[in-house]
């Protein structure tokens, strides 16, 4: 695929930078939201925001959220996730970053999967909710996981397709790349 491209150290990415994929790449999506795939413990980016896999009630889980949780410190990550009440599966809400490098965490909460009719809109719109967020506050930078993929069951090939479309098709007026 022509849009996306794993990396493991800087090397690569300047490799891939001067590749004719990248330029392709711009060519296509008018917007310039660079998307890059890497491996590694989305708590630990050094980005705008990270995104967590939440649950409606925005309780810690296990996972993607709980990695975030415990690297941005339980308790007061905890406390404000309880005051901000819970978040709709499909949408997304912010909080500070607390210890995390990211200054804050988008919380999105992806739909368990049943079906690609009931599932699919529900995570579009998960992704575009994190996506209006990261752009509402200006950010320039933000790392998603794969949204739904886990204990919730989306399979992993048609959670990439859907993330893809949403972030490659995404009018954005500050973000410029999505990890």
């Amino acid at each position: 695929n022509n849009y996306i491209v794993e990396v493991e150290n800087e090397q690569q990415i300047k490799e891939y930078k001067e590749s004719n994929k990248y330029i392709s790449y711009y060519e296509k999506n008018k917007k310039h939201v660079e998307v890059v795939v890497e491996k590694g413990n989305v708590a630990l980016f050094d980005v705008g925001a990270v995104v967590n896999a939440a649950n409606c009630d925005l309780f810690p889980g296990s996972g993607v959220c709980g990695a975030i949780f415990s690297n941005a410190g339980y308790k007061e990550l905890y406390e404000e996730c309880m005051k901000i009440g819970g978040c709709e599966t499909g949408s997304a809400v912010i909080t500070n970053g607390y210890n995390l490098k990211a200054p804050y965490i988008i919380h999105t909460v992806g739909p368990i999967y049943e079906s690609d009719d009931k599932s699919a809109p529900l995570l579009k719109s998960a992704y575009l909710s994190t996506l209006d967020i990261a752009d509402g506050y200006s950010l320039k930078e933000i790392a998603i996981p794969s949204i739904s993929t886990g204990v919730y069951g989306y399979p992993k090939d048609k959670a990439l397709d859907i993330a893809l479309d949403v972030v490659l098709n995404y009018e954005a007026k500050v973000l410029e790349k999505v990890i």
